[in-house]
C-alpha cells in the first residue's frame, strides 16, 4: 500500500507540473507576443582578420539559430578588403536580416565600412557621423595623388552627357552588377583600406581603346583596381537599391558624406539618434534575405551584445596606428639597450615580441615605406650616439628623423597622434640624455688606473717610522714617505708616485676613529 501511494504522489505532482509548464508557456506567449532575439556587434577600428573572424561566426551562429535580427554598430576608417569580402559574404548569405548602423555621434564608416554599409539590408547612421572615402589604398604607401581617370577618363569621342554618368568609364560594371553577389568581385590589397592585390585578373583596362596616350603600367594597375572596386561596389548598391552613382563617386574621387547628406541621396536607409530609435524606424521593414523576403519585427525584441574573443580583441587592439608605432618604439629600444649591454636578456627578449607584434600591425594597416626607412634611420642615429657619442648632435638627428618617420608612416585617417609621437620623442630624448651624462662623466672623473689615477688620492696611516712607513690608499696597502714625521691613523694626501713609493704629506689631523679604521684595514 505505501509503494502505491509514493507511486500515485510523485505521478500527481509531475501532472501538476506539466499543468504549471504549459499554462506559464501560454501565459508567456499572450503577454509578449512576437517577441524574438537579437544580436548587436561591433565593428570599433580597422577591418582586420579577427574581426573578420569574429562578424562571420557570429552572423553565422544568429542566422543559423534563427533570430530575427543582426545589428552591426560601425566606427572605421577602413581595413584590408580580404576581410571586409568575409564580411559582405557573411551578410550575403544569412537568413537574419543585418543592420549596419554608423554609431556613436563622431563616428565614421569609411573605405572598407561603405561596403559593408551597401551589403547590409538596412543601413543606418547616428547624427553628426560621416562614411565614404573609398578609395583603393596601395600596399606600403599612401594612394596615388594622380588619378588616371582625371585627363579624359571617357576617351576623345565620349559625349558630355556620358561623362556626366561615369558609367562608360567602367567596362565590367554592368556584367559584374548582374552576378550573384557571392562571386562579385572585390577590390583587393591587403592594405589598412581598399586595395588592389586580389584585384580580380578579369577587370579591364581603365580607359578605352580611344583614348591616344596609353597608360604606364603603375597607372594601368591603379585603374584597373578602381574599376574593379567601382563594379563590386555598384554591384551591392544595385542588389539593395542605393545609389550607385555615389558609390562610385566615393570609389574614383574620393567622396565623403554626412548622415543627412547620406540619407538624401539614398546612401543609407534612415538617421536614428540611438538603439531604441533604430528599432523604432526599422520595425515593420521587409527585406530580402538569403532565403527570401522577411519582415523585420522590433516589438519586444530582445538584444544581446556580443563581443569578440578575448584573443580577437588583443588581435584588434593591435591593428591600431598608435599601438602599432608604440610596439616598434618598444622593440627599437629594446634592442638598442641588448646591443648597448649584450648578455641582458630582457630588453632583447621584450624588442623582439614586440618588432614581432608591430609586424603584424603593419601587415594589416597601410603604410608608407619612406616613414618607416626614416624610422629605422632615425633608431640607427640613436645607437651610434650610444656606441659612438658626438655630444648628442647625432642622437638629436635620429630622434627628430625617427618623429618624422612616425608622423608620415601611416595616411591620412590612421595618422599617429600628434601627442603620441611627442611623447615617444621626449622618452626617446631621455635616453639620450642619460647617455649623454654617462659620456660627459666618464670623462670628467680622470684617470682610472696608472700612476696619474693614484695621485691626489687620500689615504691614511698605517704603519710610520721616521720620514718612511706603510699607507692604505683605495684599500691599497703602499710604501710612502713624507717630509716630516707621521702617526698610524694620520690622513695624507698623494702628492707624487715614485716607482712603487708614494711620496705624501698629512692632510688633517689624525684621530681615534682614524686609526680604528686603519687598523680594521
Amino acid at each position: 500500500m505505501r509503494n502505491y501511494g509514493r507511486i500515485g504522489f510523485w505521478a500527481a505532482a509531475l501532472m501538476i507540473g506539466a499543468v504549471l509548464f504549459g499554462y506559464s508557456a501560454t501565459a508567456q506567449e499572450d503577454a509578449a507576443p512576437g517577441s524574438g532575439q537579437g544580436v548587436i556587434l561591433t565593428i570599433d577600428g580597422a577591418v582586420s582578420p579577427p574581426v573578420a573572424d569574429y562578424l562571420d561566426r557570429e552572423i553565422g551562429a544568429a542566422s543559423d539559430a534563427g533570430k530575427d535580427l543582426v545589428i552591426i554598430e560601425i566606427d572605421t576608417p577602413g581595413g584590408l578588403v580580404d576581410s571586409m569580402k568575409t564580411i559582405i559574404k557573411a551578410i550575403l548569405a544569412s537568413d537574419t536580416p543585418v543592420v549596419t548602423y554608423v554609431s556613436p555621434q563622431g563616428a565614421r564608416s569609411a573605405s572598407a565600412g561603405l561596403y559593408i554599409m551597401y551589403a547590409a539590408h538596412v543601413s543606418a547612421m547616428a547624427p553628426a557621423t560621416n562614411t565614404g572615402a573609398a578609395t583603393p589604398v596601395e600596399v606600403g604607401g599612401s594612394p596615388s595623388d594622380d588619378n588616371p581617370f582625371e585627363d579624359n577618363p571617357l576617351g576623345e569621342d565620349a559625349t558630355e552627357d556620358e561623362a556626366g554618368s561615369e558609367d562608360a568609364a567602367n567596362d565590367d560594371s554592368e556584367p559584374v552588377a548582374d552576378a550573384p553577389q557571392e562571386d562579385a568581385p572585390a577590390s583587393a590589397d591587403d592594405t589598412g583600406d581598399i586595395t588592389d592585390a586580389d584585384a580580380s585578373e578579369t577587370a579591364d583596362d581603365a580607359q578605352p581603346a580611344t583614348q591616344d596616350d596609353p597608360l604606364s603600367s603603375g597607372d594601368a594597375m591603379r585603374a584597373k583596381t578602381i574599376n574593379d572596386s567601382v563594379a563590386y561596389i555598384r554591384a551591392l548598391a544595385e542588389e539593395r537599391g542605393r545609389n550607385a552613382d555615389w558609390a562610385e563617386k566615393a570609389v574614383r574621387d574620393a567622396a565623403s558624406v554626412t548622415a543627412n547628406e547620406a540619407l538624401e541621396l539614398g546612401v543609407i536607409d534612415l538617421v536614428a539618434d540611438d538603439i531604441d530609435d533604430l528599432l523604432s524606424q526599422i520595425d515593420g521593414t521587409v527585406v530580402t534575405v538569403a532565403s527570401g523576403e522577411k519582415t523585420i519585427s522590433t516589438e519586444n525584441l530582445r538584444l544581446e551584445r556580443v563581443d569578440p574573443t578575448f584573443i580577437e580583441q588583443i588581435l584588434s587592439f593591435i591593428a591600431n596606428p598608435n599601438v602599432a608605432v608604440i610596439l616598434m618604439s618598444l622593440a627599437t629600444t629594446g634592442i638598442i639597450i641588448e646591443m648597448w649591454n649584450p648578455g641582458s636578456i630582457f630588453p632583447g627578449a621584450v624588442g623582439i615580441l614586440c618588432l614581432l607584434l608591430g609586424f603584424y600591425a603593419f601587415q594589416v594597416l597601410p603604410f608608407n615605406w619612406l616613414g618607416v626607412a626614416l624610422m629605422i634611420a632615425g633608431a640607427v642615429f640613436i645607437l651610434l650616439e650610444a656606441f659612438s657619442p658626438t655630444l648628442g648632435l647625432v642622437g638629436l638627428a635620429g630622434i627628430i628623423t625617427f618623429g618624422f618617420g612616425l608622423f608620415i608612416v601611416f595616411p591620412e585617417g590612421y595618422r599617429v597622434s600628434p601627442s603620441l609621437i611627442a611623447a615617444i620623442l621626449a622618452v626617446a630624448g631621455g635616453f639620450l640624455a642619460l647617455i649623454l651624462f654617462a659620456v660627459i662623466g666618464s670623462r670628467s672623473h680622470g684617470p682610472m688606473i696608472g700612476a696619474e689615477a693614484i695621485r691626489r688620492r687620500e689615504g691614511v696611516v698605517d704603519e710610520w717610522n721616521g720620514d718612511e712607513g706603510w699607507v692604505i690608499v683605495e684599500g691599497e696597502r703602499w710604501r710612502a714617505r713624507a717630509d716630516k714625521p707621521l702617526s698610524p691613523g694620520d690622513k695624507v694626501r698623494v702628492v707624487e708616485v715614485d716607482g712603487l713609493v708614494l711620496v705624501v704629506k698629512q692632510a688633517k689631523a689624525g684621530s681615534l676613529l682614524g686609526a680604528l679604521k686603519t687598523r680594521e684595514a
